[in-house]
């Protein structure tokens, strides 16, 4: 484990149950339902899930579907999650698990309850069990079929698994207490009847144990120690132990909570991602803009980023709110120390150095990492009488604090020389179309010979040299730090107009040959990725990751 002083609540739990001999070693599991694709919520769980198990010697975490719900599941999301869990960085080896693979065994368990008289088929409509069981200040009512006989239940719980009859007609409920504090112990749902093919057993089964069921009950076939899940499970406690303590279980795990992942500016419900998706909001569960793991590895964010975040927030007992603007530090952190430096200019303006030679070329060095130009060396970057500068890199009356190029005032072009705008060229619309400048011979690489120092330093692109490129600027999907908070306008309310730009840039000539998921900062404006599906040497598009700093807020207040 982690030094001492340093372990969270659950490491600590598990370092005491090492400690007086509970447990020798430690099995968990990251169990998802394959009913949609991770995001970065379920990325905490992975990384404290796999991430425990590995700090003791000998433990180990499994994969497991809790697959019980045949209307939803798909062989899709089981592949899909498989590949972001190893993408996060982590290996289940031999221990992949589905708790399909457990319906005979779970279908023995409820069996035994039944015959203990501790579960009943209950015949009630699902809106009369509902109203049946009462309110956090009123107990439930018995249902009426509660008494039956275990003789008669066993009889209609083996008709209902051979399927002789309809959906909802009837279900298997457990006898506790219809007064419980707790409104999960008040007789709840064990199996229900589904007439609907489940994507790995077929039509074997048309009844299904609900989650509540199947998940303590899997975690015990497979011999979890300690059954880490998020805050919204804790009610569900009380009915996990309940249910190991009543059947003969084959281990007995315990289940431990902690405080989900919260993110501003997203949502984090599978069920709300869905409509995203479907609603055409999204273009695909790997839509850069989403929170999904899929949208975030196109996006450009890597693993160790991911699990540098998770590490950062902690694992705490109570829910709270991060803000995003962390995740995207933690990006930038990480992207840093990784990712060659570049030039492209993103909205075009073009200078003419107008007493540079008509038809000279020449090529600059410019390193890779400036402050590390060892690391990765230097690249040939050409230089020519006709460039492209950042169209917000120059003004025509610029304020007092604006130090890039303006009429009169003189600027360093990054890695080459300092020029001084001499001109102006307008369309018939009086649109600024054309700067026109003159460059100093002596200050190629390096400041003038007469000492004279400028405050600006912009970059550049040759224009007969550089390639177009579409560049895809992602942002925020949503304006609003809790996009859920309008009731009434719901999630489309608070969509972003401006979460996708496509702008056509031009980019430094060596990037012709990048290849999907090259990831570059280009100087000045932030950090891209070649996107993994569209780009092709011939068709170069890159996404914007994130940008050099969070100018969110200055961005969100001009609305």
């Amino acid at each position: 484990m982690s030094s001492e002083k340093n372990l969270d609540f659950i490491r600590q739990i598990i370092a005491d149950d090492l400690a007086t001999g509970r447990h020798s070693s430690v099995v968990t599991r990251f169990p998802p339902e394959p009913n949609g694709y991770l995001h970065i919520g379920h990325a905490k769980s992975v990384t404290l899930n796999f991430g425990v198990a590995a700090e003791v010697p000998g433990g180990r975490c499994h994969l497991r579907f809790d697959d019980s719900n045949p209307e939803t599941e798909d062989m899709e999301y089981v592949e899909a999650i498989q590949r972001d869990v190893r993408w996060l960085g982590y290996d289940w080896g031999e221990h992949l698990y589905f708790a399909s693979d457990y319906f005979e065994d779970l279908y023995g368990f409820a069996v035994r309850l039944i015959e203990q008289g501790k579960a009943y088929v209950c015949s009630l409509s699902e809106e009369e069990i509902r109203r049946f069981r009462g309110t956090v200040t009123r107990a439930g009512t018995h249902s009426p079929y509660r008494e039956r006989p275990v003789h008669e239940n066993l009889d209609l719980f083996s008709r209902m698994r051979d399927g002789e009859f309809a959906d909802g007609q009837h279900v298997l409920r457990a006898k506790i207490d219809m007064a419980a504090p707790n409104m999960k112990m008040r007789d709840p749902l064990l199996y229900r009847i589904r007439h609907a093919p489940h994507y790995r057993t077929g039509n074997d089964w048309c009844i299904y144990p609900m989650y509540d069921f199947v998940h303590p009950l899997s975690d015990a076939i497979e011999g979890i120690t300690h059954s880490i899940c998020t805050l919204e499970f804790e009610n569900n406690r009380e009915l996990y132990d309940w249910i190991i303590d009543n059947v003969p279980a084959p281990a007995r795990p315990r289940q431990y909570e902690f405080a989900r992942l919260n993110l501003n500016y997203t949502v984090m419900s599978k069920r709300k991602l869905v409509d995203l998706v479907e609603g055409g909001h999204a273009q695909g569960w790997d839509d850069p803009r989403l929170p999904t793991l899929a949208g975030l590895r196109r996006r450009g964010y890597t693993p160790e980023a991911i699990r540098n975040f998770c590490e950062r927030i902690g694992v705490a007992k109570a829910n709270s709110v991060v803000d995003v603007a962390l995740l995207e530090h933690t990006v930038r952190d990480d992207l840093n120390a990784k990712t060659p430096r570049v030039m492209g200019v993103l909205d075009p303006l073009k200078v003419v150095i107008v007493n540079y030679p008509h038809g000279k070329e020449e090529e600059l060095d410019a390193p890779y990492f400036p402050d590390d130009p060892p690391r990765m060396g230097y690249r040939k970057v050409p230089f020519a009488r006709d460039l492209y500068i950042e169209r917000t890199d120059f003004m025509e009356d610029p304020p007092a604090k604006f130090f890039r190029l303006a009429p009169g005032r003189e600027v360093r072009l990054r890695w080459a020389y300092l020029v001084r705008c001499v001109d102006v060229i307008r369309n018939e619309r009086d649109e600024v179309v054309e700067v026109h400048c003159e460059y100093d011979p002596a200050t190629r690489g390096g400041d003038a010979p007469d000492g004279r120092r400028v405050k600006g330093t912009i970059h550049w692109v040759s224009a007969p040299h550089c390639i177009e490129a579409q560049v895809r600027l992602y942002d925020r999907l949503f304006t609003e730090a809790d996009p859920e908070a309008d009731s009434e306008g719901g999630l489309t309310g608070s969509l972003n107009p401006h979460s996708l730009d496509v702008v056509r840039a031009r980019v430094e000539p060596g990037l012709a040959g990048a290849l999907p998921g090259d990831r570059f900062q280009f100087e000045r404006t932030g950090y891209f990725i070649a996107d993994e599906k569209d780009h092709s040497p011939g068709k170069p598009v890159f996404n914007r990751i994130v940008a050099l700093r969070d100018s969110w807020k200055k961005i969100s207040a001009k609305g």
